[in-house]
């Protein structure tokens, strides 16, 4: 064995043969002119140091924040959104808690003025249920249930006035549909949540209910069946909403010939149950042994109103509804404007009305 041999052996025995094998082999990928001739199975990775590697790391990381920023635009406006909403949420639950605070206050003081009453009459003295009720500024009653009514209406017609002014700006500003439609939806359901608050106190007292002392006198004059007649506002409405395509047209107008028969046929209900009610009383009215039987015949006859009540809530309710289906987003929009400013405009002419100057007597 030659030296050389020897040396190589050495080499091959300490690892350190094959890569000086491999620079060896560099030499062939120049030309005999001196310049290289790559080919793509002689490119070799070769680690350039720790310079060169903070480059690469320095360069890809500018790469990579220009990309976060250009993603994160859209997703930066996301969370404003989000923010923006749960503030709004947070503010709602305020305003919430505000409002069952204040019922959970009245409700303890009307408690407070029942047991006043109650000891007062075991005592054999007379209160006026007008001065208790100017106390807890109620036109006169004592019946929990509408006491109950009449400070949800209230807070009804609060957020009425807030949900017509925004979407007055809404329908000004031309926002898109989508968010139109949440409005429409949002202003069906507070009408949806007036008719479940009807429905609670015409069990409580569905008398109070249906003579509209809940109402301004104007919107009483139009009152039917405790609320508005559904073909009525139609006819209020269709104005409002022109152009109307040909089908749109044929579609109300069977709305509203649907609508009449049913409150026909309510009308004739009621005018039904007066006649029953006032033959039952007038029966045999000399015969006083029968007074007892004949009032619970009465009472029996009465429960029956609180049926036709809810009836015609479910009326109004269901034609709010099928209008909407019929109207384009935009439309029903426009259609729960003009709802919402002809009852505040109801409610506008009870007031100036009450104003007026009389003549002297």
């Amino acid at each position: 064995m030659t030296s050389s041999s020897t040396q190589l052996s050495a080499l091959r025995g300490m690892g350190i043969y094959e890569p000086f094998h491999q620079i060896s082999s560099w030499g062939d990928t120049f030309r005999g002119d001196g310049s290289l001739n790559v080919g793509s199975s002689t490119i070799v990775p070769v680690d350039t140091g720790i310079n060169d590697k903070t480059e690469y790391v320095s360069q890809d990381s500018m790469e990579h924040s220009r990309s976060d920023q250009e993603s994160n635009r859209p997703t930066d406006k996301i969370q404003r959104r989000l923010a923006q909403n749960r503030e709004a949420a947070r503010k709602s639950r305020l305003r919430k808690k505000a409002y069952v605070q204040q019922l959970e206050s009245s409700r303890l003081k009307l408690v407070q003025l029942e047991q006043e009453l109650d000891r007062a009459r075991q005592q054999g003295i007379y209160i006026s249920t007008t001065a208790v009720s100017g106390h807890l500024g109620l036109p006169g009653t004592l019946n929990s249930g509408i006491t109950t009514f009449e400070m949800e209406y209230a807070h009804w017609l609060e957020e009425e006035h807030k949900y017509v002014s925004e979407l007055r700006t809404a329908l000004q500003a031309h926002i898109t549909d989508i968010e139109l439609r949440i409005l429409v939806e949002n202003g069906l359901n507070h009408y949806n949540n007036l008719f479940r608050m009807k429905a609670d106190a015409a069990k409580a007292d569905v008398f109070y209910l249906i003579s509209g002392k809940w109402r301004t006198s104007v919107e009483r004059f139009f009152q039917w069946i405790g609320g508005f007649r559904p073909s009525e506002l139609l006819n209020v409405l269709m104005s409002q909403l022109e152009p109307l395509t040909d089908q749109q047209l044929v579609d109300v107008c069977n709305l509203r010939q649907s609508c009449q028969q049913a409150e026909d046929a309510l009308s004739q209900g009621i005018d039904k149950l007066q006649q029953t009610l006032a033959q039952s009383i007038a029966e045999d009215i000399a015969n006083a042994g029968s007074y007892r039987a004949q009032m619970a015949a009465a009472i029996g006859n009465l429960e029956a109103l609180e049926g036709f009540v809810n009836q015609a809530d479910h009326l109004r309710q269901q034609t709010l509804q099928h209008l909407s289906r019929i109207l384009t987003t935009r439309q029903a929009a426009r259609g729960l404007l003009a709802l919402g400013e002809y009852f505040h405009r109801l409610r506008a002419l009870s007031s100036l009305w009450a104003a007026r100057p009389r003549e002297p007597a």
